[in-house]
């Protein structure tokens, strides 16, 4: 039987593209095991790793930060080289296949093995199998569509991000019940066990997907244009500030939990896991999403011309309330006090509040901005930014680490710190970009998408 071909261009349709249920489907499977293997890694780390003999070694809070945002940063600076092989040399669909392979290893790896090795391997065989899939996932969702049905775009990548929000709200509230009930070997496992439906999920329809193949010759041709690297030096610039968004915004999955657990987390007649509680922002996303682009936006347009620099402006001086709220919290439980889990989810309203401001308008702004021939490059550099700002907080926990075992930034001086750093950013952004209009700022750039 002769081997049936991939097709190289979008199906010739005025309806949905067969392969998009595909997709979608194989993104929430994976979200799913990317937020549930993360929501519990500190608690993990701070409770539950063994030594090499099998004996309980658990880590301090500022190392397993520490850990945790190296991590974090490993996974956002990998979309960098997958963008690079999707591109340049093996497309789409292999680096997709071949790289979810990966990631099913590092789920295999913290599942059978508790140590610190365990723990090495596996979170850095999900971090590039994670990170180097993450730039081609979108790309190929839009690689799907042609003239004929472009009107659809919009209703495809909303139930993308819709399917990402359900895994990732699933996975955060299952795998603490599994880490608690059963231990780290179901609860590693059963993300892995999704990684692997996902995998099977993205083959099953190799057929309905249109293959777009890489084009080295056009990339290289695109880099050659002074107009490509005065877009990509732009961007870049904008990148360095949103590194600092993503700083804060991480530890909503490290030091947040490790704060939660001080607290009083009965609400609504339940007794929440800590790291349950980062739960409630893929909700919050879906809320906020149509609040602010139905409600929100159009309000404060009465009042200023809000173009997307001007709302990352604005989100930043809103990241830094969340932080002050966190400061407040800790404040609290050094006085010996427990405060209420809602005190927390004010801090996540805020912080959600500030994501869709930021990251939300930052990726459309890119996607606008980036070169055709070079979307997922751009894509990776915009995910580079999380990579940044999760570095320099690993950074900072390894710096304020004693050789003792204890800390010189503690309590609520470790959140005002962070607060302070990103008031001076928002100050600094809005005084050099913020003030701007994207047809002022980005003048020269070029505008093909």
């Amino acid at each position: 039987m002769p081997k049936r071909e991939f097709g190289t261009k979008p199906f010739v349709t005025s309806t949905m593209p067969p392969g998009v249920l595909y997709l979608v489907a194989n993104e929430g499977a994976e979200r799913f095991s990317y937020y549930g293997m993360r929501a519990i890694l500190v608690v993990f780390m701070t409770g539950m790793i063994l030594s090499p003999q099998g004996e309980l070694d658990p880590m301090g809070e500022a190392e397993a930060k520490t850990y945790f945002h190296i991590f974090a940063s490993a996974v956002y600076f990998f979309p960098f080289v997958g963008a690079m092989l999707a591109d340049a040399l093996w497309g789409k669909y292999q680096t997709i296949i071949w790289l979810s392979l990966v990631y099913c290893g590092g789920h295999v790896a913290l599942a059978l093995d508790h140590t610190r090795v365990g723990l090495l391997i596996g979170l850095t065989l999900i971090a590039m199998g994670s990170g180097g899939i993450k730039p081609c996932v979108s790309a190929n969702l839009g690689d799907q569509f042609g003239p004929m049905n472009r009107h659809l775009l919009s209703k495809a990548f909303s139930w993308f991000y819709f399917a990402i929000n359900v895994g990732a709200f699933c996975s955060m509230m299952l795998t603490p019940e599994l880490l608690k009930h059963y231990g780290p070997s179901v609860a590693f496992g059963v993300p892995g066990i999704l990684m692997f439906f996902a995998t099977i999920i993205f083959w099953a329809g190799r057929h309905q997907y249109a293959h777009i193949p890489p084009d080295k010759s056009g990339v290289l041709e695109e880099l050659k244009s002074p107009a490509v690297w005065r877009a990509i030096f732009k961007l870049s610039g904008i990148y360095l500030f949103v590194a600092f968004f993503w700083s804060l915004f991480d530890q909503t999955s490290s030091a947040w939990v490790l704060q939660a657990q001080h607290m009083d987390r009965n609400w609504m007649g339940i007794e929440w896991l800590p790291s349950q509680i980062q739960a409630i922002n893929p909700i919050l996303i879906l809320l906020f999403i149509p609040l602010f682009v139905y409600v929100i936006y159009p309000l404060l347009g009465r009042y200023m011309e809000l173009t997307a620099l001007r709302k990352m402006s604005i989100g930043f001086f809103v990241t830094v309330g969340a932080f002050m709220i966190s400061a407040y919290i800790e404040q609290l439980i050094v006085q010996g006090q427990t405060p209420p889990i809602v005190w927390q989810l004010l801090a996540f309203v805020i912080m959600t509040a500030a994501e869709v401001m930021v990251s939300i308008t930052c990726l459309e702004f890119s996607y606008t901005q980036a070169p055709l021939k070079l979307k997922s490059l751009i894509m990776g550099l915009f995910l580079l930014s999380v990579s940044l700002g999760n570095g320099f907080t690993a950074l900072v926990n390894y710096w304020i680490q004693n050789p003792d075992g204890t800390v010189i930034l503690t309590g609520p001086a470790y959140y005002w710190f962070f607060a302070g750093v990103m008031f001076i950013v928002a100050c600094l952004f809005l005084f050099v970009v913020g003030r701007y209009q994207e047809a002022t700022f980005l003048q020269g750039n070029v505008s093909e998408t």
